[in-house]
């Protein structure tokens, strides 16, 4: 999966703060970083905007998520296709 399949499956919006192109630079993520394991499947990347990847920095998506209730829920809504075991993951670092 190349970056425009990645924009174009989340309609080219941020999958953390929701917003959009053209209004912001949008980028391509891993849910789980690479150097933390993650890899370049289509379960494993998210468009983000430039912001709110680089506030993410190396963490895994349910280390970012966690004390930031409103993205996790937008997250969780919008990023379906994320693989069951890292959205399990999000869903239990904010119990």
């Amino acid at each position: 999966m190349n970056r425009t399949d990645v924009f174009r499956r989340d309609d080219y919006t941020c999958v953390y703060c929701g917003e959009s192109s053209p209004e912001v630079d949008l980028t391509v993520d891993h849910v789980e970083p690479r150097m933390r394991g993650g890899d370049n499947s289509s379960g494993n990347l998210v468009t983000a905007c430039v912001q709110c990847n680089r506030e993410k920095g190396g963490q895994a998506a349910w280390a970012f998520l966690e004390d930031r209730p409103d993205q996790r829920a937008r997250f969780l809504a919008r990023a379906t296709y994320v693989w069951p075991r890292l959205r399990a993951a999000i869903r239990e670092a904010a119990s």
